[in-house]
């Protein structure tokens, strides 16, 4: 028996060993490949089919994101409000989302009714029709979100840092206006419709309380798909970033705060400095208990909350700190995030706040790995980013082991403001 006057002894997270789930691995006839993990004590499933559709391959901008979106909006049997019911009726929910270099149809039911929603999944995927109905309404719904969102600073900001960065050519960089929405056509969607999802590439991730048949069953509806299964050659983009530095926008003459952004350009997953380069930067700026959000919130009560990230792209990509601040204190806010750069290129970690930002990436990974569908999303990431399983424990033993000299060597090579594009939206 438990004796509960004796408290429990306290386990340091990185003291936990960490493994990584496997994934089985299959193909279909038509040479798509699986990735399943049956795993999970609930009777559903997670399914996700990624194309390489993102907006890096369109030549009209927005047409990918319309397309995604329209698939669930009409195909040959079936209207959009018939779509969803089919869903619905089953207890499904199916999603699409489109990035910059792929898109998604996720699919989430109930295990026992998988062979009931996979069909209408096809149906999206091989026989949508994109009524001109169905793109009036997206692009009217488009067209105000865009109208609202462009009086919001911290909007309006996210989408200049990208420009600056990339250039506003670069599939990063790019952000659609009015008349592009307006520009938007059905024989251009059925055009990427048909170059990128019926003669696309797809991969097949699906997750949760799986058939012991589930290879067939996928096979059964989605073997015969006419995909590529050539090498994926993502196009690559030519860098255009701004010359200019330092930027001031007034969007709103009302405004009572500023919308800053930082950002330098990085490296991708593939740099031999990414991984430790995560823990520097959870140390800096990318937790509650950051430098940053220790001093410009906790101490100078200049933000309710501040962050740093390097953001998710296959290719390039940048990192960026963000924020926004009384319109009086964003100059000073800047110029604090500058001091903090330096405290790090100078100044050497302690051993207990490295343990604090170690425990907190480890455990931060831990709960990533709770169920089958959060372990899927490791692998997918892994795998959609050409790495393999190394890159995951290679990513647990530079948390363990990353010393104090080499954060302040990595500050030192990556945080020097004289590299950052710096802006501030009012």
């Amino acid at each position: 028996m438990i004796n509960r006057k004796i408290a429990p002894v306290i386990k340091d997270a990185i003291d936990y060993s960490l493994a990584l789930k496997p994934f089985q691995h299959s193909i279909l006839n038509n040479g798509i490949n699986i990735y399943s993990i049956n795993a999970g004590a609930q009777e559903v499933f997670q399914m996700e089919l990624v194309f390489y559709a993102g907006n890096c391959f369109e030549l009209q901008k927005g047409v990918a994101a319309a397309t995604n979106f329209l698939l669930k909006n009409g195909t040959l049997n079936k209207s959009a409000f018939e779509i969803n019911e089919s869903f619905d009726y089953y207890g499904g929910y199916c999603n699409r989302a489109c990035y910059n270099e792929t898109s998604v149809i996720s699919l989430h039911g109930l295990t026992k009714h998988m062979e009931k929603l996979l069909p209408v999944v096809k149906e999206m995927i091989t026989e949508a029709t994109f009524p001109q109905n169905e793109l009036d309404v997206y692009q009217q719904n488009a067209k105000q979100r865009l109208k609202v969102n462009l009086q919001k600073a911290e909007f309006v900001a996210g989408r200049l840092i990208d420009s600056y960065v990339y250039g506003d050519a670069h599939p990063y960089g790019v952000y659609t206006n009015p008349t592009d929405i307006d520009a938007l056509s059905i024989d251009a969607c059925k055009k990427f419709y048909q170059q990128y999802y019926i003669n696309g590439h797809c991969k097949i991730f699906i997750s949760g309380k799986l058939p012991d048949n589930i290879h067939d069953i996928l096979n059964c509806f989605f073997g015969d798909l006419s995909t590529s299964v050539n090498e994926i050659i993502i196009p690559k983009a030519t860098l255009s970033p701004a010359f200019e530095k330092k930027y001031r926008i007034q969007n709103d003459n009302t405004a009572v705060q500023g919308a800053i952004r930082l950002a330098t350009p990085f490296p991708n997953r593939h740099h031999p400095d990414f991984k430790e380069i995560m823990v520097v930067n959870t140390l800096f700026g990318g937790f509650f208990g950051s430098r940053l959000m220790n001093n410009i919130r906790e101490d100078k009560g200049y933000t309710y909350g501040i962050y740093s990230y390097i953001q998710n792209h296959m290719q390039e990509t940048a990192w960026i700190i963000s924020t926004e601040a009384g319109k009086d204190v964003s100059e000073t806010t800047i110029q604090e995030v500058y001091k903090e750069m330096k405290i790090l290129r100078e100044e050497k970690v302690t051993d207990d706040e490295l343990l604090l930002v170690r425990n907190y990436m480890i455990g931060g990974i831990l709960g990533e790995l709770d169920g089958p569908f959060q372990i899927m999303a490791k692998w997918k990431n892994i795998i959609i980013n050409n790495l393999d399983e190394n890159y995951f424990y290679n990513s647990i033993d530079t948390i363990k082991n990353i010393t104090s000299e080499r954060i302040t060597e990595l500050a030192n090579k990556y945080l020097r403001p004289d590299e950052f594009y710096e802006l501030v939206v009012y």
